[in-house]
Parts: C-alpha cells; sequence; structure tokens
C-alpha cells in the first residue's frame, strides 16, 4: 500500500515538474517572439524601414527629388500612426523579397501581390487594395490589334523583371517573346521607341500613359489578371502581421484608402508634381 502510495505521489511530482517546465519554456518561446518582433524593434528604433521600388504611381520622385505615390502616402500614414518616423529603402523589384529576409527593412510596402511562390518566403497582410493588369501598346506596331493578336511568334512584350506582370504576359501570351527590364520606365521607353510591340503592367501606368503619349501608344481596357496587393513581412512574427492587419482594417473602415487610391490611380491632379 506504501509502496502504491510512493509511485502515486512520484507520478503527481514528474506531472507537476513536467507542467512547469512546458509553461517555462512557452514564456520563453513566447519571450522570443516578442523581442524579434519588428513591431518591438521599430518602437524600440523610432523608425519603420519600408522596402518599395519606384513605379508609376505607386513610388516616385517629384521635382524637388522626394517620394510620392500612392505607397508612399500608405507608408507615411502607417508611421505617423505607429509614432515612428519612416525610411524608404528603394530596393530593385527582383531583389525585394531577399532584401526582407536579411532584414535590410522591416516591411514592404510597394504594390507587391500576393503570389504562392513568394508566400512560401514571406508572410502577406490582408489586401489593402486591388490592383488590375493590362496592356500598354505602340500604336504603329500594334495597329489593328486585338487582344489575342499579341500571342504571336512575331510580336514582343515587355514587362518588369521579377513581376506578376511578367506571369501575366506569360500566360495569356505564351507565343510572344518576353523581354523583361529591371524597371518599368525603361520599359515604356522600348515601347515608345517601337523596339516592343507592348508590355504588360498594372494599372493605371498603362491607361495614365497611354493618355500622356496620345499619338504614339495605346491602352487596352482588358484585365489580364486581377491581384490583391499586401504588405510583405518576415515569416515567424504574428505579432506585426496582427498589428499591420489591424492597421489595414482600420484606415480602410475609414475610408481613407479609398481616397488616397482615388486621387493617384483616378486622377492625373498630381501630374504637375512630377513635370
Amino acid at each position: 500500500m506504501k509502496r502504491s502510495f510512493s509511485i502515486l505521489q512520484l507520478v503527481i511530482v514528474l506531472a507537476l515538474v513536467f507542467g512547469f517546465v512546458v509553461i517555462v519554456s512557452a514564456g520563453e518561446i513566447q519571450r522570443k517572439l516578442s523581442s524579434e518582433s519588428a513591431i518591438e524593434e521599430i518602437a524600440k528604433r523610432g523608425v519603420i524601414r519600408v522596402g518599395m521600388d519606384i513605379f508609376v504611381p505607386w513610388a516616385m520622385k517629384d521635382k524637388k527629388g522626394e517620394l510620392i505615390g500612392f505607397e508612399i502616402d500608405v507608408a507615411k500614414q502607417l508611421a505617423k500612426d505607429m509614432g515612428v518616423k519612416v525610411e524608404f529603402v528603394p530596393t530593385k523589384w527582383s531583389g525585394i523579397i531577399p532584401a526582407i529576409l536579411t532584414g535590410k527593412f522591416d516591411v514592404i510596402i510597394g504594390g507587391m501581390s500576393v503570389t504562392p511562390q513568394r508566400n512560401l518566403k514571406i508572410n502577406f497582410t490582408d489586401p489593402y487594395y486591388y490592383s488590375d493588369q493590362a496592356i500598354l501598346a505602340n500604336k504603329k506596331l500594334a495597329a489593328g490589334f486585338k487582344v489575342p493578336d499579341f500571342n504571336s511568334p512575331d510580336v514582343t512584350i515587355a514587362a518588369r523583371l521579377g513581376s506578376t506582370a511578367a506571369i501575366a504576359a506569360k500566360r495569356h501570351f505564351p507565343k510572344a517573346k518576353l523581354r523583361l527590364f529591371d524597371d518599368e520606365p525603361s520599359a515604356v521607353q522600348e515601347v515608345r521607341n517601337g523596339k516592343v510591340h507592348a508590355m504588360v503592367s498594372a494599372q493605371p501606368l498603362p491607361a495614365h500613359t497611354a493618355l500622356e503619349y496620345q499619338e504614339t501608344l495605346i491602352s487596352y481596357d482588358v484585365s489580364l489578371m486581377k491581384e490583391p496587393i499586401c504588405f510583405g513581412v518576415r515569416k515567424g512574427d504574428p505579432d506585426t502581421l496582427n498589428y499591420f492587419n489591424n492597421w489595414i482594417e482600420i484606415v480602410r473602415s475609414k475610408g481613407w484608402i479609398q481616397e488616397r487610391h482615388a486621387y493617384w490611380f483616378l486622377s492625373l491632379d498630381w501630374k504637375g508634381m512630377i513635370e
């Protein structure tokens, strides 16, 4: 009887010890996650570092060399609401995910859409707006063309390297030759110069550029791909993801995101700032 009682006591003690170890381990894990959270680092630093690339009208430079654009407004408002300063880290699109993984900045706010391949490497917030991929073409080279006519071996299409525009171009025009560029201005210039028939890019670049160069360019009012646009963050950081998701919900519910989107995407009131 005494032996049975001793065994029972041993089991209870072991259970208590094991439970204590589990609680301590969980606490240590929580503290580790919290200490490594980008939100905590941003608060300590007093600066949020934002990775982005230059492309109109998401992010561009005005006459004074200052960054302006839809994503610039989003990042500045986020920093203001967090009570910190914002530091922009311009990064070539093809290298922007490797850059955030190595800690060069805290978040990607640069018109990035979600793809399964990207999501394997980083996490994404809830969408804060949606984007359509469309076509900007050279009027002379694409004279009489309808959208299916671009799917030909005799056609050359441009897109930005590492972008979903390149994916859309391959998907819809697999027979065409595809030329990839580090940035969109270079691709636009090739279309204007007649070096390529067209380029695939997210709106409103095709529509706005065609309006600006009506004699040489034309925009096709077609949606090749509709995409959710989100912030990109490093994996293993639930606190940061939670904060950004809640912030997006708040500014969307107030109509702020929609108002800034309408200004940069549906009007050309800002054109005088860059010309």
